[in-house]
């Protein structure tokens, strides 16, 4: 029995006197980095580190077998993935998200329509955290990349840091966004949306429906969210929730790959208005009316496409080749950096749709501005760390625009934004040969890591 009694008084001394110790080092000349670093287990290193920047290195092998398991979540076969919003397999991906989270040591939440957060603690988590993320739903038919790259990438990147051992001040977030596309409800970024506090979103919510008549409440609940909830303002964020957010994700476009660049600095992102317009004309047998008496419904819209040039989808009535059309639908698509600029842009397009339906003698039955979300610019403070994390690691950058819009533009209503781009194959998206070499997202990681490192510091 001694051995014992005496084990417990040990434990006894160590318990009862081991506390004041460490406190009175609080009042000596002991940095406080020592004292954290006596509970974390491993050393706290400042943003720019103190040792090789090469050993920021990312687990490449493991990150292209998760991209390729999350791709099998999908309802459309290999090379093509489809995950729609609140599907069985949207269910199944989240759940992939979930517990790869929690192995990299993230404490887990999620808000009332299935936002995921994954939280590392800062030494200081009184302050306002430093976030990252993007979205894994895809359309029908899409690629494995779009969106992926910015949700395992951003928990990869904690991951980076922590085999660094660097502790970060601020708190490091993860988020993956639900239904950044638009393809179930027809409403895109809408989790970012209601993050950012859209109360009318909140609203058109409660009546939204699928073209299979289920509501989005009612879809949300198969997925085991919004229970018991009609009230979605649960899910705003106030404004500074963060003090920066930031958000990996492929180019979409051909631009790094065409220069060889390894790293898009985003420094604004263009948002579009979207524009329903309807022209009506007569009708009538296509055999039988002359060309020049003709009031051309068609033909209108025809023109009016080919005068905008932009994004355009045309729909014709009654469509049948020996008919002339005596009613045409257009959804037009017009988008820049400057808010200003692009609302000249559709009064001049509404100018023209009004002057062709004078001249073809049909009637411009409607003209209606559907969205008109405002751009977003990056933050200086963000694009500039973006920059030094580039340039410390070597690695070529530029700064560019985003002509997409992203989570990230809803995330600039919340908190200072910026984003980083990968170069992508061709430029590819939203289709199966969407491609992004394993290199290319290792760099952004990297880079992913020491700017979120840098941030967690400012």
């Amino acid at each position: 029995m001694a051995p014992k009694l005496w084990i417990f008084i040990l434990l006894s001394i160590y318990f009862i006197f081991g506390f004041p110790v460490i406190s009175a080092h609080r009042n000596e000349d002991v940095p406080s980095n020592k004292i954290m670093e006596d509970f974390s287990g491993y050393p706290v290193l400042e943003p720019h580190f103190q040792d090789s920047l090469s050993s920021l290195l990312v687990d490449s092998e493991s990150l292209q077998k998760q991209i390729d398991e999350l791709s099998t979540f999908s309802d459309t076969p290999a090379p093509s993935v489809t995950r729609i919003l609140y599907s069985e397999k949207d269910v199944l991906a989240r759940r992939f998200i979930k517990n790869l989270m929690g192995l990299s040591g993230l404490s887990v939440r999620e808000d009332a329509v299935g936002n995921i957060f994954g939280r590392w603690d800062g030494y200081e988590p009184e302050l306002a955290p430093v976030s990252t993320g993007s979205h894994i739903d895809a359309i029908p038919y899409s690629g494995k990349y779009d969106g992926v790259v910015g949700v395992l990438g951003a928990i990869e990147a904690i991951n980076v840091l922590k085999r660094h051992g660097f502790k970060p001040k601020r708190s490091l977030e993860v988020i993956m966004f639900t239904s950044e596309e638009p393809t179930r409800f027809g409403i895109s970024c809408l989790g970012s949306r209601l993050l950012a506090g859209s109360g009318e979103l909140a609203e058109l919510l409660k009546r939204t429906v699928d073209n299979q008549n289920i509501s989005f409440l009612d879809a949300a609940r198969f997925a085991g969210y919004a229970n018991h909830l009609e009230d979605l303002t649960s899910v705003f964020l106030k404004k500074g929730s963060y003090s920066a957010f930031i958000e990996l994700h492929i180019e979409q476009g051909p631009i790094l790959e065409e220069e060889a660049t390894s790293i898009g600095v985003v420094t604004a992102i263009a948002a579009p208005a979207s524009i329903k317009v309807d022209f009506e004309g007569n009708g009538g047998h296509a055999g039988a009316v002359l060309m020049p008496v003709r009031n051309d419904a068609g033909l209108a819209a025809a023109e009016l496409a080919l005068a905008v040039e932009k994004l355009c989808i045309l729909e014709l009535h009654p469509g049948a080749i020996n008919s002339i059309p005596s009613k045409s639908h257009l959804e037009i698509d017009t988008r820049d950096i400057d808010e200003e600029r692009r609302n000249v842009v559709i009064e001049k397009i509404h100018q023209s749709a009004i002057s062709i339906s004078k001249n073809r003698g049909v009637k411009l039955s409607e003209f209606k501005i559907v969205n008109q979300d405002p751009p977003a610019l990056a933050e200086d403070f963000i694009t500039k760390a973006t920059e030094s994390a580039c340039q410390e690691l070597n690695l070529t950058y530029k700064k560019m625009i985003s002509r997409a819009y992203h989570d990230s533009l809803f995330m600039a209503r919340i908190s200072p934004m910026g984003m980083i781009f990968i170069p992508c194959y061709k430029g590819y998206s939203h289709k199966p040969e969407e491609f992004a070499a394993i290199e290319d997202i290792a760099n952004g990681i990297r880079v992913l890591a020491l700017t979120l490192a840098k941030l967690s510091f400012s």
